[in-house]
């Protein structure tokens, strides 16, 4: 089974400040941890809300191998939200679909989910994913769109990805 290099990218100037943990980047990698029965190197960065310092980052961990970069933070309306327009700047193309999902299934818990900007585009050969910085959203948020992220992962050259399947399953298309 292939081992799987995922990069986590936490968007906050307090968190990389050490004014306080960064829980929600933990609650990527917990949750990866139980969606994925490959092993996974994680490649951490907890980094201020600067569009440059997160696309050096998003492009480091494109060109390290990563097949997957999810990042938490950086969102919404705010000012030093700039986490979409950095993943915009990396990416040659984008996924609309899987923001589209997110703040859909968020639209049911809250209904600021319309002020989310999330959104998700592939750099180089890693799928990046933008998700919220609350670790209960980013649960929602990830068990809505995991199961096209393997599939996703295939089509760009990625690492094979097997998940668990009594807590997620991959969707591939029959003969895949």
């Amino acid at each position: 089974m292939d081992k799987i290099k995922v990069g986590v990218v936490t968007a906050s100037d307090r968190a990389s400040a050490g004014i306080y943990d960064d829980i929600s980047g933990v609650a990527i990698m917990e949750t990866l941890k139980e969606y994925l029965q490959n092993e996974i190197e994680f490649l951490y960065r907890c980094i201020p809300d600067e569009q440059k310092e997160i696309e050096n980052a998003l492009l480091d961990l494109s060109k390290e191998g990563c097949d997957l970069i999810v990042t938490t933070g950086g969102t919404g309306p705010a000012k030093r939200d700039v986490t979409p327009e950095a993943t915009e700047a990396v990416c040659q193309k984008l996924l609309p679909g899987f923001g589209e999902l997110m703040r859909q299934v968020s639209l049911r818990y809250v209904p600021t989910a319309i002020l989310s900007r999330q959104t998700a585009g592939i750099c180089g050969e890693s799928l990046i994913i933008n998700l919220p910085g609350k670790p209960k959203s980013i649960r929602e948020c990830l068990d809505a769109v995991f199961p096209a992220v393997p599939y996703c992962i295939d089509l760009i050259g990625g690492r094979y990805m097997v998940t668990d399947e009594s807590v997620i399953k991959a969707f591939r298309p029959k003969g895949k």
